[in-house]
């Protein structure tokens, strides 16, 4: 066991100068092409202190596109933008993933021009997303989506490979499988958003069987220590609750665990109000699978210690505190200060609430 949060640990080949993860978090901050750009290297640059950052929600091909100005990692463009990317938080000795992304049926044909598909025709209720025009946020309500043929789902495992090979190209350290938060692999592991009656659907093993061929498929192109997967069972925005997540998310860890995963990412709610996980699950989570395990959520630096020392988890992501203070880990050295998070800036925009947040 050991609640040392700025001791080196090993993440598959890499060595880690600490504990602390930086997670994906989405700011729509590209340009034209969904391309990142030196505000974007700037951004990750000064935060490369982290033991691990993983870089935004990336989408995999235009289709996996939900939201305007999220970067991409399809396109040559997109490919060289975030090479400036990697050789900034190089640079600076950190250590980069790029998280793969796959929005499914959280989107509108307003983003990018398609309809939304999905395991099963069904619409998120309640759910919107945005549309950039002039700098602001338009909402647009999510529409309903195409149900996916088996072909094309073996065609989006495709996707998802050329993704990894492009970010490997790109010189990320590793890719993230985007698994939760109502997104594509996530709607296929829950039974309200999969009434699927083929091999992809109906029982948890069928249900379960998306997210081990995309992993599989990942890892036989850019090798399983370069390749984590992050899921969240107790997050049910984008109307996502299902009585069957916990087994069906305790199937898939072991699964990944058998693949060899290097990492796999619970993801944990971090508002005010968000469910707590129970000591049982983390439990059975550490029994299913033994390789690293990052947790993301309501995290400061006391409660953080306390987590790595149960030995439930091995790495600990911040999120709202990496928006705000990019040199985290010295401040958390220091116990201290801490910048106050802005609500502006948040999503889009300039560098106004991105990168204009002093370090110590």
């Amino acid at each position: 066991m050991n609640n040392n949060l700025f001791e080196t640990v090993k993440l598959g080949n890499l060595e880690l100068q600490n504990r602390v993860v930086m997670p994906p978090m989405t700011r729509s901050r590209t340009i034209e092409g969904d391309v990142p750009s030196d505000v974007n290297a700037k951004y990750y640059s000064e935060r490369a202190s982290a033991g691990l950052i993983i870089a935004e929600a990336t989408q995999i091909s235009l289709q996996g596109q939900g939201y305007s100005l999220t970067p991409g990692i399809y396109t040559d463009e997109q490919v060289k933008g975030w090479k400036i990317v990697t050789d900034a938080v190089h640079a600076k000795g950190g250590k980069i993933f790029l998280q793969l992304w796959h929005v499914g049926r959280v989107s509108n044909h307003h983003v990018n021009g398609m309809q939304p598909v999905a395991p099963s025709a069904i619409s998120a209720k309640d759910t919107n997303v945005y549309v950039m025009k002039n700098g602001e946020a338009k909402f647009l309500a999510t529409e309903t989506p195409r149900e996916l043929s088996v072909e094309e789902i073996h065609e989006i495992v495709k996707d998802y490979v050329s993704a990894a090979k492009n970010a490997i190209k790109a010189g990320f350290d590793g890719v993230e499988i985007h698994g939760g938060n109502g997104y594509l692999i996530d709607q296929f592991l829950r039974s309200n958003s999969n009434k699927r009656t083929d091999e992809y659907g109906g029982n948890i093993s069928n249900r379960v069987r998306f997210v081990l061929e995309v992993t599989k498929a990942v890892v036989a192109a850019v090798g399983a220590d370069k390749t984590g997967v992050r899921l969240a069972p107790f997050i049910t925005a984008k109307d996502m609750g299902d009585p069957e997540i916990l087994s069906a998310i305790t199937l898939a860890a072991k699964g990944l665990n058998d693949i060899g995963t290097v990492y796999l990412h619970l993801s944990e709610a971090d508002f005010d109000d968000a469910p707590e996980i129970p000591d049982s699950f983390r439990i059975d989570l550490r029994k299913a699978f033994r390789n690293t395990i990052i947790a993301t959520g309501r995290y400061n630096l006391k409660r953080a210690q306390y987590m790595l020392a149960t030995d439930w988890v091995d790495m600990i992501g911040f999120g709202r505190l990496y928006i705000a203070n990019p040199d985290l880990v010295e401040r958390f050295k220091n116990d201290g200060p801490y910048n106050k998070l802005r609500a502006e800036g948040w999503f889009g925009g300039n560098e106004i609430g991105f990168n204009d947040y002093p370090s110590l």
